[in-house]
């Protein structure tokens, strides 16, 4: 008989089973619990938060880049286009996407650009950045060497670049812009909000493959381009004014100098040159003080320019007339202030009874010092303030001075007598001009002005300047008796090198002491010369300064001087401004073909002078090696008809090297300026001894001497025709 055996845990078999299930439980446990934190997370990830990780995701893959919107182009007042941009080519990279080819980048960039491979290298491979420049504003043909299909990771973008198209012209007066193309001085600072347009941008990202694609998800922002600025800048006077500038600064051995030119009728400002200049082409080449506009930003003591307003205050207030006589003292005068004190003027030439109308010729300080008593402090004060001294021009160029000009109660005993003549009182050059323009103008204050007109990039014309009349200064009648003294000052005082034959100057020469270490210098002066034409209408204000000349004195009528009167025979011959209407413009017979007076354009490089033909209507022909306009045919001021053409001979722009001898060329017969054209492009210096032709020259034609000899010209009065000036 069998039994069924009935099998029964053993008490230690029941306890491993209990642990068993338990230790079961609690890992189902852990894993419900696992899971339901990966659910929380996941949910907190992809709902609560999924803005927030969106926007991490997208930084591994997307990069977003800036397209930069082009600098609106800067015109002359005739349409020359002074200012405008090419493109260049830049490289960027973003570190995180180009981690697996850093060092393949780096190789290629440092082959081709001659740089240190570690040098991108460490660019590439930088911690916590986006975005990188491997280079910036590479030439295109350049830029195509390196290969982008090739170089995975790296961004090519299109840069616009700032380009100057006449070099150092107008260079401190333009400015420039920064490598981020933004106006950090100058014109280009002024106008920044105007030119600087608003830049783009493009998201890129990175696909499967690693490669940078534009993003479809985010529409490209196109750049919106800056404006368009026309100046009131003329090209042909503001390379003429240049030249002579230039060559009067070496020529008199100056450290350097300014000249402005104004329209009186209008306070449109026609030409300003500064030197030393800038190009700002290649601005990081200069020193930063080169940078500033000294036209409106340095203040100096006027000496007798000043005496316009001593001048107009006493005809105004009809204290004086230009026959009333005055002891000059024979050139020195001590003042008793009391006692044993004395204060002591002094004039360049001594004199004894003149009329006023002589002192004005002849610059009389002592003069100038008796009259202002009769003027008084407050009248003289007014008068200062109404011709716009003391206060600032509101001209469009940034860093404007006000000057200073200080009230009648903080003056000292001897204070009005010193203003009179020009110190004690600081003023920037354009107050000067703008003076001087009031007086030319009939008596009317214009505010100075160079921007003429700003248009959107569509040509719409987003604001204009026009003239803006601030005050009536002085009468008509003083403005003549003014008028009348000045042109005295040119045609027998102190500015008799200004003269020119059939056209009708006024002016005031200045010469005034520096103030150096606590005191007048005896050794440094700055030497002015102001003054506008034709008398019967001004239509052209020109201040000339230089800074501490040598070679020919320090008088602003030996120095400032003759430049004016080169720069103004210069656009005697140039402008048809100056032309009398022809019987075609009268519409009296029948037309004929317009004729153009030639402008001259010698000494110029080759690129202006055919801007400056190409302006008047004229074609040019060029002849020679070199990139300097040595000769032209026809000669300037010679009517030909539109459309003809101009022949100009080149040479090279050299500086002969030192102890080297040359030949001094016969420049006999010769107009002073055309004698000093030739010998100062050979490197010569030159003293004039007179005016009009050159009738004698030491050393004698055909001399060899070192270069840079000094050669002197000995010249007589030269007859004009009239019909090439009106």
């Amino acid at each position: 008989m069998m039994f069924a055996r009935t099998e029964k845990f053993q008490p230690d078999e029941k306890k491993i089973l209990r642990e068993f299930r338990t230790r079961f439980l609690l890992l189902k446990t852990f894993f419900a619990l696992f899971f339901a934190a990966v659910a929380v997370r996941l949910l907190n990830i992809q709902v609560l938060e999924a803005p927030k990780y969106q926007a991490l995701a997208r930084k591994q893959y997307e990069q977003r880049f800036i397209l930069p919107a082009t600098r609106g182009n800067v015109y002359d007042r005739n349409g020359n286009v002074l200012i405008s941009n090419t493109i260049f080519v830049s490289f960027a990279a973003d570190p995180k996407f180009v981690k697996g080819h850093a060092g393949e980048i780096a190789t290629r960039f440092a082959q081709v650009f001659g740089k240190p491979r570690s040098q991108y290298l460490e660019k590439l491979t930088a911690e916590n950045k986006r975005f990188a420049w491997l280079e910036r504003r590479v030439k295109p043909e350049t830029a195509k060497l390196i290969r982008q299909d090739k170089l995975e990771g790296v961004v090519v973008i299109n840069e616009p670049k700032r380009i100057y198209h006449y070099d150092d012209l107008a260079g401190p007066l333009f400015g420039f812009t920064d490598i981020d193309n933004k106006g950090i001085s100058g014109l280009e600072l002024e106008l920044d909000e105007e030119v600087r347009g608003t830049n783009g941008s493009i998201v890129m990202q990175r696909d499967g493959l690693g490669r940078s694609r534009p993003s479809a998800d985010y529409p490209r922002v196109e750049p919106v381009n800056g404006r368009d600025v026309t100046l009131t800048l003329d090209l042909t006077y503001q390379a003429i004014l240049e030249e002579e500038l230039k060559r009067g600064i070496k020529a008199n051995g100056a450290d350097g100098g300014l000249a402005v030119m104004m329209n009186p009728a209008t306070g449109e400002i026609l030409a300003v040159s500064i030197f030393p200049s800038l190009n700002p082409n290649d601005a990081y080449r200069h020193n930063p003080g080169e940078v500033r506009n000294r036209l409106v930003t340095d203040l100096f003591e006027p000496g007798s320019v000043f005496k316009i307003v001593t001048a107009a205050a006493a005809y105004e207030y009809r204290l004086t007339s230009p026959e009333t006589r005055y002891n000059a003292e024979g050139g020195t005068w001590k003042i008793n202030l009391g006692g044993k004190t004395f204060r002591l003027i002094k004039d360049t030439h001594e004199h004894d009874i003149i009329t006023f109308q002589e002192a004005v010729e002849v610059s009389s300080n002592i003069v100038m010092a008796k009259v202002v008593k009769s003027i008084g402090p407050e009248r003289f004060y007014r008068q200062a303030r109404d011709f716009g001294f003391g206060i600032p021009t509101g001209v469009e160029l940034p860093g404007e001075l006000r000057g200073r000009l200080k009230k009648p109660n903080e003056w000292s005993g001897t204070t009005l007598q010193t203003m009179s003549y020009g110190y004690e009182v600081a003023v920037t050059p354009l107050q000067i001009v703008q003076a001087y323009a009031a007086v030319a103008n009939k008596g009317i204050l214009m505010k100075p002005y160079i921007v003429s007109q700003i248009r959107s990039s569509d040509g719409t014309v987003t604001s204009e300047q026009r003239p803006q009349k601030i005050r009536s200064v002085i009468s008509e009648e003083t403005c003549a008796l003014l008028s009348h003294a000045f042109e005295g000052t040119v045609e027998r005082g102190t500015a008799k090198d200004v003269r020119l034959q059939n056209v009708r100057i006024a002016g005031k020469t200045g010469t005034s002491r520096k103030y150096v270490d606590g005191k007048y210098s005896t050794k440094s002066y700055t030497a002015s010369f102001v003054g506008y034409f034709p008398v019967e209408d001004p239509q052209i204000v020109c201040l000339v300064m230089m800074d501490n000349p040598r070679n020919r004195g320090y008088y602003g009528g030996s120095t400032s001087g003759p430049v004016f009167r080169a720069v103004a025979e210069r656009i005697l011959n140039t402008s048809s401004r100056f032309s009398r209407p022809t019987i075609a413009q009268t519409g009296k017979l029948e037309e004929q073909p317009e004729e153009i007076s030639v402008p001259d354009v010698r000494t110029l490089r080759r690129n202006l002078a055919k801007k400056i033909l190409e302006t008047r209507g004229l074609k040019s022909q060029f002849f020679g090696k070199g990139d300097v306009v040595v000769r032209q045919s026809p000669e300037p001021g010679r009517k030909i008809e539109q459309g003809e053409i101009v022949t100009l001979a080149l040479k090279n722009d050299f500086t002969p090297a030192a102890g080297s001898s040359t030949v001094i060329p016969d420049v006999r017969g010769m107009s002073v300026r055309r004698a000093m054209n030739q010998l100062m492009l050979d490197d010569f210096d030159v003293r004039v001894e007179g005016s009009g032709v050159v009738v004698q020259q030491s050393p004698a034609p055909g001399q060899r001497v070192k270069a840079g000899a000094t050669v002197v010209l000995e010249c007589s009065p030269k007859t004009v025709n009239s019909a090439s000036l009106y």
